[in-house]
């Protein structure tokens, strides 16, 4: 099959990063630059579709020849682009994405990363003057406050303007040499991961999907998120006001200046008013102006509606927001990562009356919604779920796996008490504490002290976590001393034994692949740990490989004892890390966990299903009414996977016409 390699530079007034490719293309000022392109390995060329040159009959033809395959990094971006420039949806399936190439391999998600972390030649890279560049043509520019601005520039309604090519010809013969190097860099890049990896069948088929999905959307309930901003920027301004007439600052959301106003006023010193500090210095003080002031800033604190102008931003004209998903976001598990909206880390709606705020948020009543709730700011967290909704005529069908990871990491570690529970009732954290304090099952009830460290041990302590894992999942919180932490974490561990083995087992089989090349499997071949090319691979049940860059076995200077350390993000920048083995089984579980969800999904999609969502372990689905349905979506979902005999994955879920947490 014939290969065009293909990069393009872009304009559009809308903002790329915090609006998203669909939105950004939607616009009618959106514009393709330049078409940088090169068959197989022949020489790279550039249209300048700026200044008037047309494509090639040979390349527009090749664009819509299923016989072609076309490949760029990040492929969702020109193929969203280009679907713009001809007016006709190009299919993901006829592309390949060298982005999700890199992924699949632990490397950045940047071109230019990439290329570095390779150590490509410096022709082979992409240019770093791209950045200014791209800057001073693709995006609009800010009005220049000069005598002889309206000779030079035509401005638009918005005080903007563009660079032209015509009036800068220097920079842009350097912004085409550039397009050209991308296309370089990207056929490079991906001549080169191709000899360390492929990407298997069912994955390309998943990125499909992942296309499918990004390119649909998911439509927004416009009028509740007008109604959401509009609603939080009164009552902010109400609360400001009202600290400003309690305290007199100039400004009642300084941190500095309400604590020195608290000294004043209280004789209070106060380090920190985080949201965690607040309560605590509530119960220090009967003065009722203080305590107002302080409910004030945990009330100011709340109100965040972040999620909704993310929402106002990238939705397009026909009231859906697309491009959700990064395939491959998250390197070593596979799973998606978030974008624009970032629905994976939505607030939880716990509110019984949930009909009735929405009801009163989309009307504009936000005085009765602050007479009948006890928080404004908490009533419109909880309903940022509620503004994605199903089409006209149609409903979601929302279901999710049970349990999953707690699922996986029995069946993995082979621990049978556990899997017991999980053929059976289900009832981990019963179970749980049933095993820890030998008690019997049927004693544990909801209200039960022990079910309730039978729950916190389970969430904290599955990947080698220890009392600081405890205290972060909010031990303290749920009433248990700090004193009885050490001796919870030791019975968790010694009612789990097969799973600490498991820890070390794996850190034993990846330091074995690292320092002598060899091949190690465990658990029956579930797992295989081998070294290959700079890359340490862990194979999954499923067949898929995670992928660490360079690893190394070295001393660790703090416990005098080996740690495993490679090359990733940790913190937003490209470093070594550590790691260790329930880290990497952490690692293991979620992948795993992301098979079950790619295979689940897969299935749905065969079945006719809409996925319009999928969150962490959860699948929203948009089907019309009268079709289709809850049971048969939970069958699905459930039926046994080919590469996980004995994984008991049963799904459970609900039917509504907007997103909520059941």
């Amino acid at each position: 099959m014939s290969v065009l390699s293909i990069d393009i530079e872009t304009y559009s007034d809308i903002d790329l990063k915090k609006s998203g490719v669909y939105r950004y293309a939607e616009s009618e000022n959106f514009e393709v630059l330049l078409f940088g392109y090169a068959f197989d390995d022949e020489p790279i060329k550039v249209i300048d579709l700026a200044s008037g040159e047309k494509l090639p009959a040979d390349v527009e033809t090749a664009l819509f020849d299923e016989t072609v395959i076309k490949t760029a990094f990040n492929a969702n971006f020109e193929r969203v682009c280009l679907s713009k420039l001809f007016w006709r949806r190009l299919p993901p399936e006829q592309w390949q994405c060298t982005q999700v190439l890199a992924l699949t391999l632990g490397l950045p998600q940047s071109l230019e990363e990439v290329g570095r972390v390779l150590c490509l030649a410096e022709d082979k890279q992409k240019s770093r003057a791209g950045a200014s560049l791209i800057r001073f043509f693709s995006v609009p520019q800010k009005r220049r406050k000069t005598e002889n601005e309206g000779s030079l520039f035509s401005e638009n309604p918005k005080h903007q303007y563009r660079n032209m090519p015509q009036d800068h010809p220097e920079k842009w013969a350097e912004f085409k040499a550039y397009c050209a190097q991308d296309v370089e860099a990207e056929r490079a890049i991906r001549q080169r991961l191709l000899k360390l990896s492929s990407i298997s069948e069912f994955e390309r088929r998943l990125w499909y999907l992942d296309q499918k999905i990004n390119d649909y959307g998911v439509m927004v309930d416009q009028t509740l998120v007008k109604h959401a901003i509009r609603c939080n920027r009164k009552y902010q301004k109400q609360l400001e006001n009202e600290a400003f007439e309690l305290t007199k600052l100039d400004n009642p959301k300084s941190v500095n200046q309400l604590k020195a106003w608290l000294f004043e006023t209280e004789g209070m010193e106060v380090e920190s008013l985080n949201k965690d500090t607040v309560p605590n210095l509530l119960k220090q003080t009967d003065n009722t102006k203080v305590q107002r002031v302080l409910e004030i800033r945990q009330e100011l604190a709340k109100t965040s509606v972040k999620k909704y102008e993310a929402m106002a931003r990238s939705v397009c004209c026909d009231s859906r927001i697309r491009g959700l998903y990064q395939f491959y976001g998250a390197n070593r598990s596979g799973r998606w990562a978030g974008r624009q909206v970032q629905m994976q880390n939505l607030p939880q709606n716990k509110l019984k009356d949930l009909d009735l705020a929405r009801q009163l948020l989309r009307s504009g009543n936000y005085e009765a919604l602050e007479l009948l709730f006890d928080s404004v700011p908490d009533v419109l967290s909880q309903l940022i779920r509620t503004a994605i909704i199903a089409g006209k005529d149609k409903r979601f069908i929302v279901a999710d796996f049970s349990a999953i990871e707690a699922r996986i990491i029995a069946w993995l570690a082979e621990e049978e008490w556990r899997m017991e529970v999980f053929r059976t009732h289900g009832k981990i954290y019963e179970a749980s504490a049933s095993k820890m304090f030998k008690v019997p099952i049927e004693e544990i009830t909801k209200d039960n002290p022990l079910r309730q460290k039978g729950k916190i041990a389970e969430l904290a302590l599955g990947y080698g976590g220890s009392v600081g894992a405890l205290i972060n999942m909010g031990a303290l919180k749920m009433g248990l001393v700090e004193d009885e932490l050490p001796g919870l974490v030791k019975t968790w561990r010694a009612a789990n034994p097969k799973i600490t083995s498991l820890w070390w087992e794996v850190e034993e089989a990846a330091m074995t692949a690292i320092q002598d090349g060899r091949e190690t499997s465990l658990r029956y071949n579930r797992l295989i740990f081998s070294c290959q090319s700079g890359f340490l691979f862990i194979t999954l049940p499923s067949g898929r490989r995670m992928a660490y860059v360079r690893p190394r076995v070295e001393k660790d200077p703090r416990y005098d004892k080996p740690i495993i350390t490679y090359e990733g993000y940790e913190q937003g920048k490209w470093s070594r890390i550590q790691t260790y083995g329930p880290k990497l089984v952490e690692n293991i579980v979620q992948g795993i966990a992301r098979d079950c969800l790619a295979y689940a999904m897969t299935r749905l999609d065969a079945a006719g299903y809409r996925i319009v969502m999928h969150v962490h372990d959860e699948v929203v689905l948009e089907v019309p009414n009268g079709q289709g349905s809850l049971d048969e979506v939970c069958f699905i979902m459930g039926q046994a996977l080919p590469w996980a005999p004995g994984l008991p994955l049963p799904a459970d879920g609900y039917e509504t016409y907007y997103y909520r947490k059941d």
